[in-house]
């Protein structure tokens, strides 16, 4: 371990991303007061107690994102973030020994903009020598469970840059500070160590897990967070003592009621003995439960410090008197401190760590509060950051490739910023009041409002075959999930264009509502391709969300290619049409079946339920199930544990036991025709769902309509879909994290300690946010579910699993939203969501290259836009370019594009990852790939690249993070830091990646030569 001079590990040598250059390196003395640099002195002879002053600022909650920051509506709850920054700066100014640390960048950057450059040149000087230090460093702190991992990066990678382009080196996060979030992810705290933190907080486990964790003295440990990537994916991380509040009777804000520090014996009340004594018998408490002579204790809690004062004035006489005491035996030394100070006394402690290789879900608070229903809370919502996030990668592509202007580049950060807040753990999570999930969706569609300016902007300058020629203004259709789309309604004959993100070309089945009886499609060489039209279910006509006169989705297959748009041409017919989809209503009778040549599904014709699948191709038959059924939430007054209800956090049915929606046979429809043959089921008032099949597809798509759901016997409800088959499942079951790597989950089991569930169905369910998936060895057969939003998912009993779709309940649980979970809809009468799960029945071997190839165009799935055609087909063809890969060469299968957007100066931020685990396919698409970037792309040449760390904000091969010793199989290995490989930084410009890896660039530019 290298010291300095003065004792301290020099934090790692950071090049600033620059502005002004791509590689200008800043000296380690532009930084040596801030960062490890300034950490106070500790005293090795004594429990040494790490103050550590904070705020946690939920962007969005109770009130919107600015209400809180303005400190509006305090008839909600009494917070203003602007006064919060405004109060800490006055205090930290006022005494150098003072520390604070900040968070939520999503905040800072509004406090920031609004601020004068005297109050701006007072924090720089804050920042450069450490009394304010940025913690996590995100736009916000992010949810774990219903976070894609694309959108944590690229709200961390936001929050980065801002810090970076703001304040340079001495603003770069060390450490992740996840003190909110209700339970965490694995995958996650991988990214974070990519990111190059050093270590990771958090406030919430399991309360069984950390009784365990108590008596043992393993609150703080080293966390394998991924399977795959070695120590590139490990961290640091350590459970707060007191989640992130401060000890008992040590809360000093205006809206505590603690005794403060009376020091003045001449007045009554004099208390400083007492507070002490208090105090010291605190830290003997909590230094019997953690292995080193370094305590944390965190000084704040939600949206304090308003009024600074009060805190730093209490704490200043705290460590006074503290630190008196040592003159009559005391071996307590007591000062302000920060996370990452306290990180590196942890380091250099000398100490080996025991190691953690699974995830910290689900959490549990009490024997009957399983935080599982967040997992699904707010579907809708849910799928709608999902929907705009793929708008966002799309604007972000489709500016780089088309070189535009900062100018036009700035439309693209409304949608940044609004999609970074909807990360929050109460935004995405589903967590928050209605009213304030009502705002998250009004700035989502204000952001991709601003983008699609920016994408029309780039169409024009991608279509167009002549100069001056302009393009047709495009159209997002919003409304599709609920077959509604003005454009295709009021338009005779129309362009649809489609804009594909991954580097890959494939077929995509499109579908656009329309309300004619005859279409014809026509490709851009002007042949005219099958199409169907096929009936829109009347449940979703019904749908109060359907706005427009469609009875009929358009159905037609697209070939996309890679990383860009295909163009195809609607018109209307009056010659009937060929492909109008044959309707059959189905007598309970005989069995109803449909196929395509590589699957055929049988329904029940006794039950209308799916029962059985055949692979037409290697003639294996999966018997399996499904049917809707729901729980009835359970009601309570949450005033013991026992009589918890059931809310927006908490999943707690009344009972185990699931009831079907369907009180008899389920009434079924059968259609078919050239390119989709589907069933329609009606499972009673509120449930309907279409099966079908895609011609040339491999998984069976299983599109539901849920709501509203039916609360006239007072009761809230909570839908799940179930999958029953024959598997010998042997209690487990498999679920993503994140999206990306896979963890295996058992039943009633938990790996780190023996575990008493108490709540039988709750405490087994587990967040799904791609896949889950059953396996039967003996059978070699496997079930996967896709998804696409995220769900709480579980397997209950061998052979089953079952998502939650839905969950309208009428009892806050107490957790603090203050209001039951009943989302009204837009007509007061209950939600309605509208969703899809494809399912794959596989061999076991062929389970997971299955699931990571569909599950990828389902993650980033195409974006279809629209325009009235006001010419000739050939006209239009003549004018502008309808097909076009932004690639010269597509990517290698097993290779997705991350990310590609503007950076700065000529530069692009670039990122390539190896989609598969090393276990998927290990004699194939998992092993290592390497493919050659100089030429990749159409519109420029790339003529320099240099890695950097997963957040973009530091350059890779000056990353040094801190070595740990750890305990793993009964042996002590140092844990020495993993360089990467820099074969990009060259002439030649070829990047290998391992399974599972995420390459970051920024790339220097020029146009391409043609």
């Amino acid at each position: 371990m290298m010291l300095n001079q003065s004792g301290f590990l020099f934090f790692f040598a950071i090049f600033l991303l620059l502005p002004t250059s791509l590689s200008i390196p800043i000296k380690q003395s532009a930084f040596s007061n801030c960062g490890y640099q300034s950490c106070p002195k500790e005293d090795p002879t004594k429990i040494n107690v790490h103050l550590v002053s904070h705020t946690h600022d939920d962007v969005g909650w109770l009130k919107t994102v600015d209400e809180y920051f303005y400190g509006d509506r305090n008839e909600i709850q009494n917070a203003g973030v602007q006064y919060i920054l405004d109060s800490v700066v006055e205090e930290l100014i006022k005494d150098p020994s003072r520390r604070f640390i900040y968070v939520e960048t999503s905040y800072f950057w509004r406090w920031w903009t609004s601020r004068n450059k005297d109050v701006q040149d007072k924090v720089r000087g804050l920042v450069a020598s450490g009394q304010l230090e940025f913690i996590g460093g995100g736009w916000c702190m992010n949810d774990e469970a219903g976070n894609h991992y694309v959108d944590t990066i690229d709200q961390m990678t936001l929050g980065f840059r801002f810090l970076n382009d703001t304040f340079g080196p001495c603003a770069v996060p060390r450490v992740g500070w996840q003190i909110d979030p209700f339970g965490h992810a694995r995958e996650t705290t991988s990214l974070f160590a990519q990111m190059g933190f050093d270590g990771l907080f958090f406030g919430r486990l399991d309360y069984q897990d950390k009784n365990q964790r108590e008596k043992t003295n393993t609150m703080e440990f080293v966390w394998n967070a991924s399977a795959n990537i070695g120590i590139d994916g490990q961290l640091f991380t350590g459970v707060l003592p007191n989640g992130y509040n401060p000890p008992t009777g040590f809360c000093f804000d205006i809206f505590c009621s603690d005794e403060p520090f009376k020091d003045n014996p001449i007045l009554k009340g004099y208390n400083v003995d007492k507070k002490v004594d208090a105090f010291l018998s605190i830290v003997k408490n909590q230094a019997e439960k953690y292995t080193t002579n370094h305590l944390i204790m965190t000084m704040g809690s939600d949206f304090q410090y308003q009024n600074a004062h009060t805190w730093f004035l209490n704490l200043d006489k705290l460590i006074k008197y503290v630190n008196e005491r040592q003159s009559v035996g005391s071996n307590v030394n007591v000062f302000y401190s920060t996370p990452s100070c306290y990180l590196l006394a942890l380091n250099q402690a000398n100490k080996t760590w025991t190691v953690k290789t699974d995830d910290f879900f689900p959490y549990a608070s009490d024997p009957h509060a399983y935080w599982t229903g967040y997992f699904t809370s707010r579907p809708a919502l849910k799928y709608y950051i999902k929907y705009t996030s793929n708008i966002l990668q799309m604007a972000k592509q489709l500016s780089a490739t088309a070189r535009l202007d900062p100018e036009n580049e700035q439309n693209l950060e409304p949608l940044k910023r609004y999609q970074g807040d909807a990360q929050h753990h109460d935004a995405v999570s589903g967590t928050s009041k209605q009213a304030v999930a009502d705002d998250y969706a009004q700035s989502l569609d204000s952001g991709v409002n601003s983008a699609m300016l920016a994408i029309n902007v780039a169409y024009n300058k991608i279509l167009p075959k002549a100069a001056g020629t302009l393009s047709p203004q495009q159209y997002l259709c919003k409304y599709l999930n609920v077959s509604y789309c003005q454009t295709s309604e009021t338009n005779g004959q129309f362009v649809v264009t489609i804009y594909n993100p991954l580097g890959h070309s494939y077929s995509h089945k499109i579908r656009i509502p329309v309300t004619s009886s005859a279409y014809t499609v026509t490709t851009d060489d002007g042949k005219v391709i099958d199409s169907q039209l096929v009936p829109v279910p009347q449940q979703v006509i019904n749908n109060p969300e359907h706005k427009g006169n469609a009875k009929n989705d358009l159905v037609f297959s697209a070939w996309l290619p890679a990383l860009g748009h295909a163009t195809y041409f609607v018109q209307k017919s009056n010659q009937l049409q060929k492909g109008m989809s044959r309707r059959q209503r189905v007598e309970w009778t005989e069995d109803v079946t449909i196929d395509n040549g590589l699957v055929k599904v049988t329904v029940d014709g006794k039950t209308g339920l799916l029962n059985r699948v055949d692979d037409l191709l290697t003639n294996q038959t999966f018997n399996v199930k499904q049917n809707f059924y729901y729980y009835v939430g359970m009601n309570g007054e949450n005033d013991e544990f026992n009589d918890r209800a059931s809310g927006a956090y908490i999943f707690r049915p009344n009972g185990t036991n699931a009831n079907p929606i369907a009180e008899g046979p389920v009434q079924t429809l059968l259609v078919t025709g050239l390119i989709v043959n589907e069933i329609h089921q009606t499972f009673g008032d509120y449930v309907s769902q279409v099966i079908r099949i895609y011609q040339n597809s491999s998984f069976v798509e299983l599109e539901f309509q849920v709501g509203p759901i039916n609360i006239n016997d007072s009761f809230g409800k909570e839908v799940i879909s179930r999958f029953e088959t024959d598997f010998d499942t042997q209690s487990l079951f498999y679920t993503d994290s994140n999206g990306r790597e896979i963890l295996e989950r058992k039943r009633d089991f938990r790996p780190t300690w023996k575990v008493n569930i108490t709540e039988p169905v709750a405490g087994n369910y587990y967040p799904v946010n791609s896949r889950i998936f059953i396996k039967d060895e003996k059978k070699n057969s496997q079930l996967t579910v896709l998804t696409d939003r995220s769900q709480g998912g579980a397997s209950l009993s061998d052979g089953n699993l079952e998502l939650m779709v839905h969950r309208r309940l009428l009892y806050d649980d107490a957790f603090g939203v203050g209001e039951a979970l009943n989302e009204s809809g837009v007509d007061d009468k209950g939600l309605i969501i509208r969703g899809k799960h494809r399912i794959l029945l596989t061999s076991i071997a062929a389970g997971a290259p299955s699931y990571r190839v569909h599950a990828l165009p389902l993650a980033f799935s195409p974006v279809v836009t629209l325009a009235p055609l006001n010419t000739t087909i050939q006209d239009y063809c003549n004018k502008f370019n309808t097909k076009y890969s932004g690639l010269n060469i597509e990517l290698p299968v097993n290779v997705h594009l991350l990310t590609l957007e503007p950076w700065k100066n000529e530069t692009l931020l670039l990122r390539f990852e190896h989609y598969f685990e090393k276990t998927d396919d290990p004699d194939g698409l998992s092993k290592p790939v390497t493919f050659n970037i100089k030429k990749l792309f159409k519109a420029f040449d790339i003529v320099a690249a240099d890695e950097t760390t997963l957040g973009g904000n530091v350059w890779l091969k000056d990353l040094n993070r801190l070595q740990w010793d750890t305990v793993e199989n009964n042996s002590i290995a140092r844990q020495k830091p993993q360089r990467r490989p820099h074969n990009v930084i060259g002439s030649d410009l070829d990047v290998t990646l391992e399974p599972m890896q995420i390459r970051t660039f920024i790339v220097k530019v020029t146009p391409a030569v043609l």
